[in-house]
């Protein structure tokens, strides 16, 4: 078959494709030939750590810094496929109305050329930090109610303090002239051995056993750490643990993390503490805390049984106790008279 035949029958087969598919299909496919056309082409590309999430991150022949959608979703530990960024669109966390331009941001996704010739859906890098403001005033409003989107808030503080970190650095380089001469990828490297420093801030002070042992002394059931717990569990964590640590320690953390007006704080209590002294501290009283419930549980006691005995013995500070008083010796047995 010589090359004219050969044309001519790819010829005929072309039209008799475009001839099966739809009208609507051809619309979609020269949209997605003219977007391949006109998209900016990457010239710079690499992988981003932050934390457990590996971001792809691109640099586009117009300047703009862009990160993958997949990315903007695990920075802030939404993980899973699902609809990737899109389904931020109607998450509880960014319902509020001045969110809006944020919004409108991720329902238009940049599309770009990588490296290869594919084409990609990505974000202005800065969308990243206004998706974790945002998470930030929802927590702040005390929209973040289940255990998960409260640790979204907790990845996104995480990361608003590390760019904020890095940031400076970066401009202390230009003001210096040192960006010129810094190893490549120092700054990623800064970024890294910030949000791990930071990571360690989060590690759990507080024993799941704590609040299970809580359930079990009140009777009730236990959900599991994925539910939210009933709020008087907190009264009960500032009465057992805060009001007890030393004298002036409570009042201290609360003017450091004072609550908004709707009656939340923006940072755990326990993160004020210092590392050498406070959490040291922290952690023996909940292990000795720990240890009031075990026996509480196995001798069957009441939680107010519970309560009396570490009242005893990890008083509140300048508080008084209730004081037992001494139980009068029992009587004697009478002797047995002598037998005649």
């Amino acid at each position: 078959m010589d090359t004219e035949d050969q044309g001519s029958k790819q010829s005929r087969g072309g039209k008799a494709r475009k001839t099966a598919l739809t009208a609507e299909r051809r619309k979609e496919i020269a949209k997605d030939a003219a977007e391949v056309r006109w998209a900016p082409k990457a010239t710079h590309q690499g992988e981003l750590t932050v934390g457990d999430a590996s971001i792809r991150c691109f640099v586009l022949e117009d300047g703009r810094r862009v990160i993958s959608g997949r990315g903007l979703t695990e920075a802030i530990g939404m993980l899973g496929r699902g609809q990737g960024a899109g389904r931020l669109v109607s998450h509880p966390l960014l319902k509020s109305p001045k969110n809006k331009d944020l919004i409108v941001a991720i329902q238009s996704p940049i599309k770009f050329l990588g490296l290869t010739p594919k084409l990609h859906d990505g974000y202005e890098a800065t969308v990243l930090q206004d998706l974790c403001e945002a998470v930030l005033d929802a927590r702040a409003e005390g929209l973040a109610k289940t255990v998960q989107e409260q640790r979204y808030a907790q990845q996104a503080e995480m990361l608003v303090r590390a760019f904020a970190k890095v940031g400076i650095v970066a401009l202390v380089d230009e003001a210096t002239g040192f960006q010129d001469v810094r190893p490549q990828n120092a700054l990623h490297a800064y970024l890294e051995m910030v949000i791990r420093k930071d990571l360690a801030a989060w590690v759990k002070r507080f024993p799941d056993e704590f609040y299970e042992n809580i359930y079990k002394l009140k009777g009730w059931k236990w959900p599991g750490m994925q539910k939210n717990r009933f709020s008087v569990v907190g009264r009960y964590t500032r009465d057992l643990v805060y009001e007890r640590l030393a004298p002036g320690v409570l009042e201290e953390l609360e003017k450091k993390s004072p609550k908004n007006e709707s009656g939340n704080r923006r940072s755990k209590l326990h993160q004020w503490l210092t590392d050498d002294i406070g959490h040291p501290m922290l952690s023996q009283h909940m292990h000795a805390l720990i240890m009031f419930q075990r026996l509480a549980i196995a001798n069957g006691d009441s939680w107010e049984q519970f309560v009396k005995s570490v009242d005893q013995v990890i008083q509140k500070r300048e508080t008084t106790i209730e004081m037992r008083l001494p139980q009068p010796s029992p009587p004697e047995p009478e002797k047995p008279l002598p037998i005649d």
